[in-house]
């Protein structure tokens, strides 16, 4: 029994000179300094500012319509005896052409009796003017006794029968073509009866909705019209026909005085001149009227604009610009044109600067960052979260 116990107080013993030995070497181990870990700067790319000549272009929509579209009317009643081989839906026809003919053998009777009437007058105030001389008054006659009221309205009354002969012959107004011819030979009509609908085609014109800031590219003030001091801005009008892709040359000629309510838009309007002669595209294709055509308008030239990538912009007009010493510096910059691409910026960051690309989170001034470019990085540009730890100066 004595062994057991003297056993146990042995190995009691030596784990306690062990656990002390433990200590003893633990205290003579060095003490580790903690040192918080160092965050690298995000790598972020960017693009150097460079200025160069920028047009800003419009691009807007409308449809070609005439400047003259009208219905065509008769004056006088009676039957058709003829209609012109151009009136025809679709026909073209110049200007006085004869479209349609109606009888005229009533209204040249009553012109005859009317000139009749008149040649009686013209002698009644002759024998009367001759019969005042001889009776050897000094006054001056009246018009009534020299029979003026009388010769004045046989006057008259032979001017409206020899215009009633000239209205049964209906001659174009205008050069143009048939939109819908609706009467033919024998059919009889009457005053203010419609006989067809014809449009010109001397020009044609193109309403192109714009906003302001749209007029403000192009440079046009409301209500503008243009001269010979002032012309319009040139217009590209593109449309596909067949098929095929066809272009015509046009101009802004004026714009509207009002602003839609609805809209909050103004109208420009474009003009093409003889759009179905010299102002046809290049293979002769005719500036259809009811085309509807897409429109580039030519804007103003800005010579020190700066084009960005889209990925630039920063809400509606920051940018994030890489100091000299590797830092960001949020700039406002004037932003004159943007598209799903690229905007275009006027003032505000100076040309040599580099311009951040990458998409930044969380980034504010002064943030530390590692330039990157993206020429010699063919991977794409990820989500950069600037910490609060990379916030500091000096070189990278």
């Amino acid at each position: 029994m004595f062994r057991k116990f003297f056993t146990l107080i042995g190995t009691l013993g030596i784990l306690a000179g062990g656990f002390a030995l433990i200590g003893v070497m633990g205290s003579l181990k060095p003490e580790i300094e903690r040192q918080a870990p160092e965050t690298a700067p995000p790598a972020v790319f960017f693009t150097v500012a460079t200025a160069g000549s920028v047009t800003l272009d419009v691009h807007a929509q409308g449809e070609v319509r005439p400047r003259t579209d009208i219905n065509l009317t008769a004056q006088v009643a009676g039957r058709v005896v003829s209609v012109s081989d151009n009136f025809v839906d679709g026909g073209a026809f110049d200007k006085n052409g004869v479209l349609i003919k109606i009888e005229d053998a009533p209204y040249r009777a009553t012109a005859a009796a009317a000139r009749a009437r008149l040649a009686q007058e013209e002698a009644e105030a002759a024998l009367a003017r001759r019969d005042y001389e001889e009776l050897g008054r000094d006054e001056d006659p009246t018009d009534l006794a020299l029979r003026m009221p009388q010769l004045a309205q046989a006057q008259a009354e032979y001017k409206a029968t020899e215009l009633d002969v000239e209205r049964t012959t209906i001659k174009a107004p205008f050069k143009g073509r048939v939109r819908e011819r609706i009467v033919g030979v024998g059919q009889y009509v009457s005053p203010g009866a419609q006989l067809g609908r014809i449009f010109s085609t001397d020009v044609a014109e193109i309403r192109l909705p714009l906003t302001d800031n749209d007029l403000a590219k192009l440079g046009l003030p409301v209500a503008f019209v243009e001269d010979e001091a002032t012309p319009g801005p040139p217009v590209i009008l593109s449309a596909f026909i067949a098929g095929r892709s066809h272009e015509w040359t046009a101009r802004i000629a004026r714009t509207n005085g009002a602003i839609d309510p609805a809209t909050r838009q103004i109208a420009a309007i474009a003009v093409v001149d003889d759009p179905y002669g010299d102002g046809s595209s290049a293979d002769g294709t005719p500036l259809a009227m009811g085309l509807f055509v897409d429109a580039v308008i030519e804007g103003s030239q800005f010579n020190d604009a700066i084009v960005l990538p889209r990925a630039a912009l920063h809400g509606r007009d920051g940018v994030y610009i890489i100091t000299d010493n590797n830092l960001l510096e949020r700039r406002r910059v004037q932003v004159v044109s943007s598209d799903k691409e690229t905007f275009t910026v006027a003032s505000g960051i100076t040309p040599g600067e580099r311009i951040v690309i990458s998409p930044l989170r969380g980034a504010d001034d002064g943030d530390a960052v590692m330039p990157t470019d993206p020429q010699a990085i063919t991977a794409p540009a990820r989500e950069v979260t600037v910490s609060a730890d990379s916030r500091s100066g000096g070189d990278q």
